[in-house]
Parts: structure tokens; C-alpha cells; sequence
């Protein structure tokens, strides 16, 4: 023991917290009124006592009565699912040991050491020794805590972040085993039963609006969910009937439905937001909900559709658990607006209006008519806090709101094409090698280049995998892809899009006003529908072709079911995005020999980068400057651009509610 730690008279009256690196031994004795752990922060709520910071590592024993109940493990990165603090813990103080921290270690290692502990191992202590560190004897364990690829160089390598363990430390060692390898051994927040507590409505079950709902969930107020779309499972059959029947449901598709155009998609997990949340709880949480621990490891993590639905599932099953409503099958077609009844309009917070119900429609179980589904019933629902969350493809909601004089304003957005390649080109382009071999996983890219000012960019890039038919209603061709986890496919496939500018919608500005961005993105996508035959089959160039303005004679094979059409796509797309896709293709040739080739096809278009408007907010109240209680969030309000800062701003958001809710 090298040191004790006693909690007493305070820091402060209110919650304190301190960090952690590792946790060994803390036995809780005295009143506490609340317990968080979150990977590597603890955070002990208690009346007027105090708590010491800095402790290096701890771990958790609670104890109270005969005996002791273990709630966390050594080096553990999650901890024991779901314990609940009782009368157990009345009249308590805390008391931890901070013990010796392992070695870590950072090394540059062949991709068959990275893949065979126990080559790794032998690794780390040809390194040790080196340093005059541990000797070979002492060393018991090697644990990766953080794995990412370098392929600058002629010859691939991992780099790696690992924690060794020597001699005398068994018992954290195999906590740590134990940790990363059961399954059961996960942590999720002590979610309460809120089927009495006030409710707040979330409009959209994607990425968004789920972790708006579990953070709602967490601070004790219920989550009420209206998703357009089916759950995770009952939405196969519309997918189904996009690829092989041509039929798009507008209210079940890949972007609508239980967690949104998330679900099924490549599930990447990185995000330049990092200033915009926690993103190592976000990853955390969704470790806790099933998905696999290396995404706490991998710098570019991604957990695959094959994963996802199950880990949406779990999420959903969570919230209905603790007393949360979530409706499939609802589509919100209006918001009533305090004074629409000719009642008095009040003023809040410089607000002119406030909300106080949603108009929802039924729809009919997959029974497509035109260009909507049957609807069933309509049904009015008070609610005074509704979450805006429905993402970057709802374009009725954007008009509902344009119609309700709710302000919105036209954002740019990305547009062009996707690019479809042999897997094995990419390898042997990114890996300098004719086969990226067994212990190298499938082999991403990222080129930009500037053209007159606008970046042409690859975009929502797919080792292995399959570009998708991502239309939201009849009549429209959208393009985009995903993998499963192990990136399997044949082929790699990514978005090459153009920047573009407010500028470019300034002739769809006088008829569509804000929404000039999205009629610009919506002329496009039935242009294609037009020029691929009226059905999902894509417009497609092979890559050489398309730069030399050629049709092409014939296509080669594409993971895309519903199939290709050879066009012009000059004919698609305007003018100016084709001129910067071309000249971004024969410089993204000279970065990357080989790019450009015939065995490259091009699918279009790529038009749902992001949302084509933003939905303003009160950057702190993050509450609409015209509509108290109306709180825009995520994709489809212009303010995240993928699954983890979306589930940031879903989380951001719920707590902003919360706050008003409780008069804080």
C-alpha cells in the first residue's frame, strides 16, 4: 500500500469527481448519493463530503453490512451492468488505495505481431529490455489499448499502446482478461423507472434522437420516441424492396426507421467533433449495448450492419425496460403552436411562440400508394418539450416547418458521385503490395484536392463494401454504401463529392427560399431516376470513361442490387460539379497510381452528404429562437455529420431539456 486516502470535509458542498487511470481498490463506507463509471472517470455524489483527486489507480469494493459486493475490477475498462444504490449506502464516507500503475509501452510492430500475443509479447520485452525496464521473467500480460495503421512507408506497420504487466500483478491481469472478454462484464448507467416522471418527446429514432432518449432516460424524465419508420428487424423487407423490387416505402428505407440511415450502414465511430461531446462514453455506451470492445481500441473504429441492428435493438429494449414510449409507424405531419386555436401567444426567452403538441400520423404497415404510405389515423399529442431529431433526409419536416413560418435557413452541402473499386486495387495501391496478406484489414483512402477554390473529396469511405439504393420516396435515385464489420466484399467504395456554395441554389432561391439547397440536391436525384429508366437502376460511368466524357460500352460488376445503367452522367449532374469531379480524379490519380482506371465504376449521384438546411438554436439553451420548447438536434438540424457527433448533440441536447424542465 503506498498510500490511503480519506474523504471528509470537502472540496465543495456540491458533487465532486475525480480521474482515474486504473481501478484497484476503493471500499465505500459512508453516505453516498450517487455512482458513475465510466471507463476511466469515477464520479462519487455525496452530501457535504468531500473528495480526494489524483488517485492513480483504483478499484471498487462496496461494502456495507457482512461482506462485500464487487462492483468494479482491476483494470477494467467496463464495469458490472446495472447496480443500484439503496439504503445500504446511508451513513458512508469513502476510503481508496492507490497502488503502482503498469508500464505503458508504445511500439512499432509488423501486422503479424500485432495479431499473435505471443509474438507481441516477445516484442515488448525485446523493447523493455532495451530500456532497461522489465526483464522477460517479470512480464505476464500484454494488453493493446490502442491500435492504429500506419501505411505511409514502403512496408505497413501498427502502432501500438499497450499496458504490461509484470510479475505480482496476476490478479489485474486477469481482470483485464476478464473485462475484455465477457461479455456480461459491461457498464451502463443506473437508468431509473420514469413511468411516472414528466415526459419530453423525441421526434426520429436515429443515432440522434436514441441517445437523446437514454440520456433523457439517465436523468430520470421519460423519453417519448415517434419513429416514421419499423424497428431494426421489420425494416428488412423495405430494403429488400429496394434492391430487388424497385419499390421505396418513403416511410421505411435506408435512412428512415429505427436508428435512422445508422443502422444500416458502416457504423464508423470516429469524428473530428471531439469538442462537441464525450466521445469515449458514447463508444463506452455502445460497447455496453452489445457492441465489441475494440472499439475502444482501434483509432478508426467501426462496428459494421451486421452489428448494428442488434445494438439498436438493445438500445430500444433499454428505454421500453425502464419505462420510455417509442412508436414505430408515427410520422409527425405538424406542430401545434400555442395561439394557433386563438388562444394568447406568450413570450419566453425572446421566443414568439411556444409548443405545445404534435400532430401524428399512423401509417399503414408497408402499404405503398404513390408517393406515400396508406394512413390509418391521425392522432393529436400534447408536448411541451419535442426533440427535433429526424435527420438529413427528412424533407417534409423541413417543410412543415418553412410552412409554420419556423425559421430555417439553406445550408451548402457536398454533392457528386460514388466510386466503386476491386478491393484488391486499393490494397495494393495503400499497401504497397500485391496482397495486403492476412493480418492486414481492407484497406481505406482519403484524398482532397482543391479545384478553383472548391474541395473535391472522398466521403463516407467503405473497405469491402457495397454501395446501398438510399432513396426516401419514389421517383429518386440516391446513392451511398456500408460494410459489414469483418469488410469482406470484393470491392471498396466511397462518395467523391464537391463542395459546394449558397451560391450554387441562387436560381432555386425565388421559388424555394431556404429550402433552395434541397431543391437543387432533389432536381438532381430525379434527373438520375430519369436517365437510369424510371426505376433504382443507377446512372454509371466506368471511372476513365466519365473523365473523358465517354459513355461507356458496357460496366463492370457492382455490388449495387438494383443494378447499372450506362449514361452520360454530364446528364445528371450540373456542369460545374462534373468539370471539378474530373479534374479531382486525375489528381487523386497521381497520390494514388492506379486510381484511376476502367475497372472503376461511377454511381450516381451522392447527394445526402448532410442536411441542406440548419434548424437555429440558442447556442447555451440550444432551445429555437421562435419556439419555446422546440429544440432542433443532430444531422437533419445541421449540427453533427455522422453517428458519434450526432450521438453527442443527442446527448447535449436531452441535457439542455432536462435543465429546463427543472427550472435550472
Amino acid at each position: 500500500m503506498l498510500g490511503v486516502c480519506v474523504g471528509g470535509d470537502g472540496l465543495d458542498d456540491g458533487p465532486n469527481e475525480f480521474l482515474v487511470a486504473r481501478v484497484v481498490h476503493v471500499v465505500v463506507v459512508g453516505e453516498v448519493t450517487g455512482f458513475f463509471f465510466f471507463g476511466s472517470r469515477v464520479v462519487l455524489r455525496m452530501h457535504g463530503n468531500g473528495v480526494t483527486r489524483g488517485a492513480a489507480e483504483i478499484s471498487l469494493v462496496i461494502a456495507f453490512g457482512v461482506g462485500e459486493i464487487e462492483l468494479g475490477r482491476s483494470g477494467a475498462y467496463r464495469a458490472i451492468h446495472r447496480w443500484s444504490i439503496g439504503k445500504e449506502w446511508e451513513n458512508c464516507c469513502v476510503i481508496y488505495v492507490s497502488l503502482k500503475m503498469p508500464n505503458e509501452v508504445t511500439l512499432r510492430v509488423s501486422p503479424e505481431v500485432a495479431a499473435t500475443p505471443e509474438l507481441l509479447r516477445k516484442e515488448v520485452e525485446r523493447v523493455l529490455r532495451g530500456r532497461g525496464m522489465h526483464q522477460p521473467e517479470e512480464i505476464i500480460g500484454v494488453h493493446v489499448r490502442r491500435r492504429s495503421i500506419d501505411a505511409r512507408g514502403r512496408t505497413p506497420v501498427v502502432q501500438l499502446q499497450v499496458q504490461v504487466f509484470g510479475g505480482g500483478e496476476e490478479a489485474e491481469w486477469k481482470a483485464v482478461q476478464r473485462a475484455v472478454h465477457e461479455s456480461e462484464a459491461v457498464f451502463l448507467p443506473e437508468y431509473p423507472d420514469v413511468r411516472e416522471a414528466q415526459e419530453v418527446h423525441v421526434v426520429g429514432a436515429g443515432p440522434a434522437g436514441l441517445f437523446a432518449a437514454l440520456r433523457l432516460l439517465e436523468q430520470g424524465v421519460k423519453p417519448v420516441v415517434w419513429e416514421r419508420g419499423k424497428n431494426v428487424r421489420e425494416r428488412i423487407a423495405d430494403l429488400k424492396g429496394i434492391n430487388v423490387d424497385h419499390v421505396v416505402n418513403p416511410d421505411s428505407n435506408y435512412c428512415f426507421g429505427e436508428g435512422g440511415a445508422g443502422t444500416y450502414s458502416d457504423g464508423k465511430l470516429y469524428t473530428r467533433a471531439k469538442k462537441r461531446g464525450n466521445v469515449r462514453r458514447i463508444l463506452e455506451l455502445l460497447v455496453g449495448f452489445g457492441a465489441v470492445p475494440e472499439i475502444l481500441v482501434e483509432a478508426h473504429p467501426h462496428i459494421g450492419t451486421n452489428k448494428l441492428p442488434k445494438i439498436i435493438a438493445a438500445m430500444r429494449e433499454c428505454i421500453l425496460e425502464h419505462g420510455g414510449e417509442i412508436n414505430f409507424g408515427h410520422r409527425v405531419v405538424d406542430v401545434v403552436l400555442e395561439g394557433d386555436g386563438g388562444s394568447e401567444i406568450v413570450q419566453e426567452s425572446g421566443a414568439s411562440r411556444r409548443i405545445v403538441g404534435l400532430e401524428v400520423v399512423e401509417v399503414d404497415d408497408g402499404v405503398v400508394g404513390g408517393d406515400a404510405v396508406s394512413e390509418v389515423a391521425t392522432r393529436n399529442i400534447p408536448a411541451k418539450h419535442v426533440i427535433l431529431a429526424t435527420g438529413h433526409s427528412a424533407r417534409d419536416i423541413f417543410e412543415l416547418l418553412v410552412r409554420r413560418e419556423i425559421a430555417v435557413e439553406a445550408k451548402p452541402l457536398a454533392i457528386g458521385v460514388r466510386v466503386e473499386h476491386p478491393q484488391a486495387l486499393i490494397d495494393s495501391i495503400q499497401y504497397s503490395c500485391e496482397s495486403r496478406g492476412e493480418y492486414l484489414p481492407a484497406a481505406p483512402y482519403s484524398v482532397v484536392h482543391q479545384v478553383e477554390g472548391r474541395g473535391v473529396y472522398s466521403f463516407c469511405m467503405c473497405p469491402g463494401g457495397v454501395v446501398a439504393p438510399c432513396a426516401t420516396k419514389p421517383g429518386e435515385i440516391v446513392t451511398n454504401g456500408w460494410s459489414s464489420s469483418r469488410r469482406a466484399r470484393s470491392t471498396a467504395n466511397s462518395g467523391i463529392v464537391v463542395e459546394l456554395e449558397l451560391a450554387d441554389f441562387e436560381a432555386y432561391h425565388a421559388e424555394h427560399g431556404p429550402l433552395a439547397a434541397m431543391a437543387f440536391q432533389a432536381d438532381i436525384e430525379r434527373k438520375a431516376w430519369e436517365a437510369g429508366g424510371r426505376t433504382q437502376t443507377a446512372p454509371a460511368q466506368r471511372l476513365v470513361d466519365f473523365v473523358e466524357g465517354r459513355v461507356s460500352k458496357d460496366l463492370p460488376k457492382t455490388s449495387y442490387s438494383p443494378g447499372l445503367r450506362s449514361v452520360d452522367l454530364a446528364e445528371v449532374l450540373p456542369g460545374f460539379i462534373v468539370e471539378r469531379l474530373r479534374e479531382g480524379f486525375v489528381a487523386f490519380d497521381k497520390k494514388m497510381k492506379g486510381f484511376l482506371t476502367n475497372e472503376a465504376v461511377v454511381h450516381a449521384p451522392e447527394t445526402r452528404t448532410s442536411s441542406p438546411v440548419r434548424i437555429p438554436r440558442d447556442e447555451e439553451r440550444l432551445v429555437h429562437p421562435q419556439v419555446s420548447g422546440l429544440y432542433p438536434c443532430g444531422e437533419g438540424a445541421g449540427y453533427a455529420g455522422g453517428i458519434i457527433s450526432a450521438a453527442m448533440d443527442g446527448e447535449r441536447v436531452a441535457e439542455a431539456v432536462v435543465r429546463t424542465v427543472r427550472g435550472e
